[in-house]
């Protein structure tokens, strides 16, 4: 393997290490808030609220017009005074749950916390009886020959006369 080879093999590597704990924030500068724990608060809330557009990234992650509208919306909430449940309250009022990346858990959203772990457990009882079930010998019939002496063998038992 040639030198270059092994370094692009490592950079990979690398990338591939940090990727997932490395995030692209898609704030512009113009939305950021001058005081540096307001700007804190908005960008946790936004790690929080889902882009409708995109719907797998948070509006921090995305680059959609919807989600910098979002963005915005957050600090201005924040900036008026509002608590970070109060700012989640009034995002949620007005685009439903749907925008929360984590759903709360209610009667209505059972069946999506409840549904892995139910599939888990089935699969894995499902798999146990299976193994079960492999590591039992399988038992053939007995012949015709093997049944007259079966049957010759318990006669003689009861009997032991015989």
């Amino acid at each position: 393997m040639t030198i270059l080879r092994q370094a692009l093999v490592c950079l990979a590597l690398i990338v591939g290490l940090l990727g997932p704990s490395v995030s692209a924030h898609a704030v512009e500068a113009d939305e950021l808030l001058a005081d540096p724990a307001l700007e804190a608060r908005a960008r946790a809330l936004s790690g929080e609220l889902r882009c409708l557009v995109c719907q797998n990234q948070s509006i921090d992650d995305s680059n959609a017009p919807l989600a910098k509208d979002l963005r915005v919306i957050v600090r201005e909430r924040l900036t008026a005074g509002d608590t970070d449940a109060e700012v989640i309250a009034f995002v949620v009022d007005r685009y439903g749950e749907f925008v929360l990346l984590r759903p709360r858990f209610g009667a209505h959203t059972l069946l999506l916390w409840g549904a892995a772990p139910v599939l888990l457990a089935t699969a894995g009882f499902l798999i146990w009886r299976r193994g079960r079930r492999a590591h039992q010998p399988e038992v053939a019939p007995l012949s015709a020959e093997e049944e007259r002496r079966l049957a010759k063998l318990l006669k003689r038992s009861e009997d032991p006369a015989a």
